[in-house]
């Protein structure tokens, strides 16, 4: 951090801060107004920006501000005049580092300057770490370090050079296309389509016509040949979203085409030879479906060879901090804000919260507070009504029927813990004196749960 840039509209101040900063060894450049600090910005590119509030037309905040919209990365240092400390302490609050009252010292300057540098120092590290977790915690595009996704990780890397059948299930939201993708990414075909369809959501009269293709003249409206999902995924893999949806004529047509390998276009008396491979999702209980009749048996078997159940987030809430680092980073490179987390009561929240909608709620839930959030920082405020006043944890465990003392119990100790560390801002020897068990004890848990994320 060696290039800084002084703003002010007082030229001994400049002349000061210029002279003693070439001195330490900074580059320095001036501007007399937050107008021409902008222009300088681009050319001059500054690690730091020290900057009066107090100026004519563009003041410091104003430039601060233009700053983070534009997404620049550079330190900014306010400084103010004795009786103008409010609105330095409200730009540290928009986002400054810290401020200098004039009239200063060399060495405050010197001092605050050090002192970003070193925070820059730690920041760069922090970000190297979370790229290093990223990467430790990424399979394809997927996102977690839960026992139970781990589990599911080594799973897809078993399974996915084979050509036999996938079946995955889940509620929906929890990225059960993710997995799709992570099984064709893995394997031999990975180079070949991967080509999706939701079966509930076209039209049953036109589903077939879809997943097979048609010829001329099948149909009033086929008025040229045309490829079905199987042709156009041949060699690669076709994932059949929702395959719960599927009507039960097509049912039939589909399980031949799995037994055949072979497809035939309607209108046509020619079967194609297709070499695909099918992975099908759904959020049904198909076993149920085929007991009450409106899911074929037969099919239900062919399509289970290698069934992939995915748990919804509330059953893995360690991937939930990780979820969210994810989406801030990428929402603040897709919508140009510059969020930089969470206070601790909406982390609480977003932990507690039961999530019916998953991992799509989540993001959506991120991005939704992103675009609300006024400062730095997502708080509690920013939070859809339904997270902020969402039913204790501990009670949408009890409603889910679940009757193990031993699972039960973890989850109550978990909360507790996580609600303790959080009162205490990280203090574990606190935090063990609130839950009236050993510092070792409280080590021993937070290590067990894999609690990294207060």
């Amino acid at each position: 951090m060696k290039r800084v840039l002084v703003v002010d509209d007082e030229e001994n101040i400049r002349l000061v801060l210029e002279t003693l900063l070439k001195r330490t060894g900074y580059q320095v450049e001036t501007a007399q107004s937050g107008e021409q600090a902008l222009s300088r910005i681009d050319a001059f590119g500054p690690d730091v920006v020290i900057t009066d509030v107090r100026m004519p037309k563009m003041g410091g905040l104003d430039l601060l501000t233009t700053l983070r919209a534009k997404n620049n990365p550079a330190t900014v240092i306010v400084m103010s005049a004795y009786g103008n400390v409010d609105a330095a302490i409200e730009a540290m609050k928009a986002g400054a580092y810290d401020y200098i009252q004039k009239p200063f010292k060399p060495d405050e300057v010197v001092l605050a300057l050090r002192k970003a540098e070193e925070r820059e120092l730690l920041r760069r590290e922090n970000n190297a770490l979370r790229q290093e977790i990223r990467k430790e915690h990424r399979f394809e595009d997927i996102l977690a370090k839960s026992a139970a996704m781990q589990g599911i990780f080594r799973t897809i890397s078993k399974i996915a050079d084979f050509k036999t059948t996938v079946l995955i299930t889940g509620e929906s939201g929890v990225g059960k296309e993710l997995v799709a993708r992570a099984v064709h990414s893995r394997g031999g075909r990975a180079n070949h389509p991967f080509v999706a369809v939701n079966c509930g959501a076209i039209p049953e009269n036109l589903l077939e016509s879809e997943l097979f293709g048609h010829r001329r003249g099948a149909f009033t409206d086929a008025v040229a040949d045309r490829k079905g999902l199987f042709e156009e995924a041949n060699g690669g893999t076709l994932f059949l979203d929702e395959i719960g949806e599927l009507p039960l004529g097509l049912q039939v047509k589909l399980l031949r085409a799995l037994q055949e390998e072979s497809i035939r276009r309607l209108g046509d008396t020619k079967d194609l030879q297709v070499d695909v491979r099918i992975i099908a999702a759904t959020h049904r209980d198909l076993l149920a479906e085929t007991k009450s009749g409106r899911f074929r048996e037969d099919l239900f078997y062919r399509l289970n060879v290698l069934p992939i159940a995915v748990p919804p987030l509330r059953e893995r809430r360690e991937d939930i901090a990780l979820l969210v680092e994810h989406f801030v980073a990428r929402n603040n490179a897709r919508l140009g804000t510059s969020v930089r987390g969470l206070d601790n009561e909406a982390r609480r929240l977003l932990f507690e919260y039961p999530w019916p909608g998953n991992v799509r709620e989540l993001e959506n839930t991120i991005e939704r507070a992103m675009v609300l959030a006024e400062g730095d920082q997502i708080v509690a405020a920013d939070l859809p009504e339904r997270v902020r006043e969402s039913q204790d944890p501990v009670q949408v465990h009890l409603s889910s029927g679940e009757l193990s003392v031993k699972k039960t119990t973890r989850v109550i100790e978990e909360i507790l813990i996580r609600r303790a560390l959080q009162k205490t801002k990280g203090n574990r020897t606190r935090a063990a004196e609130l839950l009236e068990i050993s510092h070792r004890a409280l080590l021993y848990k937070i290590k067990d749960y894999k609690i990294t994320d207060l």
